[in-house]
């Protein structure tokens, strides 16, 4: 079981750590964005700094990627395990040259939205991650991310169903 508020080990393993968010909003739907320069879609993820808590990680790449604070969110489940997948030979060369890094290690949060529509804010960070956003429902994701990508966002998703079945807004 992973302690989500303890820092984690920085890529001992050949895997970038790495946090992925579920965000939830009052329909069951959930927030799908689209990366900036590219046609993929994805939920906001990134990199776990060597000072932070997992947690603390999701927190701050919920505010960098799509403006939204603490304060728009309660955090309702996450995976109880890493979850990993290597990148594709064509991104390694490009992002990691001269890097150990086989791909990335993911804990996924669940959080339930509180805020409003307007309380997403795209451009919060300095380079923005993604170009638009709207509300899917659960399992489109799993259905249209990147095919390396697929088999994480399936067990994320499925380890966190139960927790959206029993959320009350």
């Amino acid at each position: 079981m992973i302690n989500i508020n303890q820092q984690c080990e920085f890529v001992k393993d050949g895997y970038r750590p790495n946090v992925g968010i579920i965000l939830s909003n009052p329909s069951r739907r959930v927030l799908w964005a689209r990366r900036t320069k590219h046609d993929g879609w994805q939920f906001p993820q990134g990199g776990i700094e060597p000072e932070e808590t997992v947690l603390q990680a999701a927190y701050r790449e919920l505010q960098e990627e799509i403006g939204v604070t603490s304060s728009h969110v309660q955090l309702i489940g996450n995976t109880s395990r890493w979850l990993h997948y290597d990148l594709p030979y064509r991104l390694k060369a490009n992002q990691f040259r001269r890097s150990p890094i086989k791909g990335q290690k993911q804990i996924w949060f669940l959080f339930k939205f509180l805020g409003c529509d307007s309380d997403v804010c795209l451009d919060a960070g300095s380079e923005p991650e993604f170009d638009q956003w709207k509300w899917v429902d659960y399992w489109e994701p799993a259905e249209n991310i990147v095919g390396f990508k697929r088999t994480v966002y399936q067990s994320a998703l499925t380890e966190l169903e139960p927790y959206l079945s029993n959320l009350k807004y």
